[in-house]
């Protein structure tokens, strides 16, 4: 085991220790640190991880959620946290359902906001006491949460402010591109194996200067 997952290791055993009516459970998967929490208890843990001095995980660097349609806790939400004080990742996860909400973590973390108005954009994801819990991807009034599972891919409308009505407009969702033909003629399909200042690469050493 290399020293960094150790370290994690190390890490993930004393969190635990020290919060063990509130750490579900905790593993080293592909390298990193995951913490499973419980969900009355994310608030509780995501200030010991900041304001511990082993820890000192003082950035949140995202916030996502996952559907899993077919659990009776269908949705996860993803905490990616950062320490640069001591040059660590980890990550804690927290289980709900459609219906119960996850305490915010606004008040530690203030870059929590916009993620977790995107998690409940796109999920449904409920957060109490949120200071601003609004959509923040989709339209006005748009119905439903585009990354679930179940969410349809047609049969909804969008919506624009029309300069010649003077007003905003509802009408069906119009792809313009309904799939990517792959013709080779763009730049992207159709470029030369070396790019413009690659050449500079082949050069032996000396050349050039």
């Amino acid at each position: 085991m290399s020293e960094v997952n150790q370290a994690l290791e190390e890490l993930g055993a004393y969190v635990e220790a020290k919060l063990s009516d509130d750490i579900e459970s905790y593993e080293m998967k592909n390298g990193e640190l995951i913490l499973y929490v419980g969900l009355n208890s994310i608030q509780k843990v995501s200030q010991f991880l900041r304001d511990d001095a082993r820890c000192l995980f003082k950035q949140c660097m995202d916030i996502c959620g996952v559907d899993y349609p077919e659990r009776e806790d269908r949705f996860e939400v993803v905490y990616n946290l950062l320490s640069m004080k001591h040059n660590q990742r980890i990550r804690m996860k927290v289980s709900t359902d459609e219906d119960t909400p996850v305490p915010s973590v606004c008040a530690i973390w203030p870059t929590a906001n916009w993620f977790e108005r995107e998690t409940w954009d796109m999920y449904g994801v409920f957060f109490s006491d949120h200071p601003d819990l609004r959509r923040i991807l989709t339209d006005y009034g748009f119905d439903g949460h585009p990354l679930r599972k179940d969410f349809p891919l047609t049969g909804h409308v969008e919506v624009r402010y029309d300069e010649e009505e003077g007003r905003i407009v509802y009408e069906p969702v119009h792809l313009t591109q309904e799939f990517r033909k792959f013709e080779f003629s763009s730049p992207w399909e159709g470029m030369t194996p070396v790019l413009p200042g690659d050449e500079k690469a082949t050069l032996e050493e000396g050349e050039g200067k």
